[in-house]
C-alpha cells in the first residue's frame, strides 16, 4: 500500500502505526534543525559560549507555554528515561523504604527503579493494574491500595507504554501526595497526545519526550521538577555548571545546560515543532489531538472485531494509542518479535507487538499475561491502515504459524 506523500519521511511503502515508539519528525522541523546546525557549526565558539544560554531559554519559554508549566521549573534532556534516571541517581533512600511503582510501566524505567532500589537497600512495589480494564477508578484504587507508611516515591505512567492506557494521573498524584508520597510521572508520551496543565497537576517530577507526539527531533525531552524539590535534583553528568558563577541563573538551570559538548539542536527545535503540528489542524493542537484521538478508537474497534476481542478499556482511558490482547499466542518476547517481524517482511505492517508486563515487572519465576499489539494514530493514517492489520492477524496462516512457533 502506498502512503500519500507528506510532510512526514515516512517509507510509503509501508504501513506505519507505530509512531508512539520513536515518532517522525516532518521535514519542515528537520529543516529547522538543520538550519540550528548550520548556525552552530559556522561559528562554534560563539554558538555554544556566547549564545546557547539565551537560546535555550528563548526555545524553552514556548515548550512550558505549551505545558502551562513554570520556565524554571523545566530543563532540557535527552529522553525520558535518562530524566528519570537523573530524579532517581539525585534521591536516596534508606533501608526498608518502598518505591511503588505499576505492572504497566516501561522496562527501561523499571530497571532504573529497580537499581536504585538496590544501591540503597529499599524494595520495589509493583501495583497490579487489570487489564482488560472498565474504569479508571480501577488503576487508582490498586495504586493507592499499595501505599504503605514506608512508601517514598511513586514512578507512574501518564499514558502506559505496553497498554496505551491513560491513566488518571491527577487523581493519583493528589491522592499520593495527601499520603506524603512525591510522584516521578513518566509522561514520555503525554506531550501532543493529551492536554497538559503541569501547574494544576503539581508533581514533584515530571518527564515528557517531544521526539513523539510533538514530532520534534530525536533527542529531545523535558525535565520538570517543582520548585520545592529543584535543590536535590542534579544532572546525571557533573560539568562546568556546578561552579558557574551566574548565579542569578540558579543551581537547576546552571548545571543542567552545560553538561559537555553535545548537539543541542534537537531542543532548540522543538518549538518549531509545535508551531508546525499545531498548523496541520483548523483547530490547532486541540483539533490535531482530538483526530488522533477518534482514529485510535476506530483502530481498536476494527482490531477486536476482527480478532473476535472485546474492548480492553474504555475510550476514556484511550489517547492516541490503542492496545489489544492477542487471542491464542502463548505470550513471550520471541513471539512478540516474531509476529512484529513477519507483519513487516510479509505485510510491510509496522506496528508494535509486545508481552505485557515486561519483564522488569514481573517477580522473577513469573510469565507475560498477555501478547499485546499497540496501534499508534498520527494525522498520516488512515482507517484503512487499521483494517489492512487487522485483516492480517486474523489470517489463519500466520496463526498456524505463530502456534508452531510456541510448539
Amino acid at each position: 500500500m502506498s502512503r500519500e506523500p507528506g510532510p512526514w519521511p515516512l517509507d510509503p511503502a509501508v504501513t506505519f502505526l507505530n509512531h508512539g515508539s520513536f515518532g517522525s519528525c516532518p521535514r519542515p522541523v528537520l529543516d529547522a534543525q538543520r538550519a540550528w546546525r548550520d548556525q552552530m557549526e559556522s561559528e562554534p565558539i560563539t554558538f555554544f559560549d556566547r549564545d546557547l544560554p539565551s537560546l535555550l531559554a528563548d526555545a524553552r519559554a514556548p515548550v512550558a507555554a505549551f505545558l502551562v508549566a513554570d520556565p524554571e521549573d523545566l530543563v532540557f534532556v535527552p529522553n525520558a528515561t535518562t530524566a528519570v534516571s537523573t530524579v532517581l541517581g539525585s534521591l536516596r533512600f534508606e533501608p526498608g523504604d518502598e518505591l511503588l511503582t505499576t505492572d504497566h510501566e516501561y522496562n527501561a524505567t523499571l530497571n532504573a527503579l529497580r537499581r536504585t532500589a538496590a544501591r540503597d537497600g529499599a524494595s520495589v512495589v509493583v501495583a497490579r493494574i487489570p487489564f482488560p480494564i472498565s474504569d479508571p477508578g480501577e488503576a487508582l484504587e490498586a495504586i493507592v491500595r499499595a501505599v504503605t507508611r514506608r512508601t517514598r516515591l511513586a514512578l507512574v505512567s501518564h499514558i502506559t507504554s505496553p497498554t496505551a492506557l491513560v491513566l488518571p494521573i491527577a487523581a493519583i498524584v493528589s491522592e499520593l501526595d495527601r499520603r506524603g508520597v512525591d510522584t516521578l510521572v513518566d509522561a514520555a508520551h503525554a506531550p501532543g497526545m493529551v492536554p497538559i496543565d503541569l501547574r494544576s497537576l503539581g508533581a514533584a517530577y515530571w518527564t515528557g519526550n517531544a521526539h513523539k507526539w510533538l514530532c520534534a527531533p530525536k533527542g529531545a525531552a523535558v525535565l520538570h521538577v517543582r520548585s520545592d524539590r529543584r535543590a536535590t535534583i542534579r544532572p546525571l553528568v557533573v560539568s562546568h555548571g556546578a561552579n558557574d558563577p551566574r548565579v542569578e541563573r540558579g543551581a537547576y538551570r546552571n548545571e543542567f545546560e552545560w553538561l559537555g559538548t553535545s548537539d543541542p539542536t534537537a531542543y532548540l527545535s522543538v518549538p518549531a515543532a509545535i508551531d508546525f503540528v499545531a498548523s496541520l489542524d483548523p483547530e490547532g493542537w486541540s483539533g490535531v489531538m482530538r483526530r488522533n484521538a477518534d482514529l485510535a478508537r476506530l483502530a481498536r474497534d476494527v482490531l477486536c472485531a476482527c480478532l473476535g476481542v472485546a474492548l480492553p478499556a474504555p475510550d476514556s482511558m484511550l489517547g492516541a494509542m490503542a492496545a489489544v490482547p492477542l487471542p491464542g499466542p502463548t505470550p513471550s518476547r520471541e513471539v512478540a518479535l516474531d509476529l512484529r517481524d513477519r507483519l513487516l517482511d510479509e505485510y510491510d505492517i509496522e506496528v508494535a507487538v509486545v508481552p505485557w508486563p515486561v519483564p522488569a515487572a514481573l517477580e522473577s519465576a513469573a510469565s507475560p499475561r498477555a501478547l499485546v499489539v499497540r496501534v499508534s494514530a498520527q494525522l498520516y493514517n488512515t482507517l484503512a491502515d487499521y483494517e489492512r492489520l487487522g485483516e492480517a492477524l486474523a489470517e489463519r496462516p500466520l496463526r498456524e504459524e505463530l502456534a508452531r512457533a510456541e510448539g
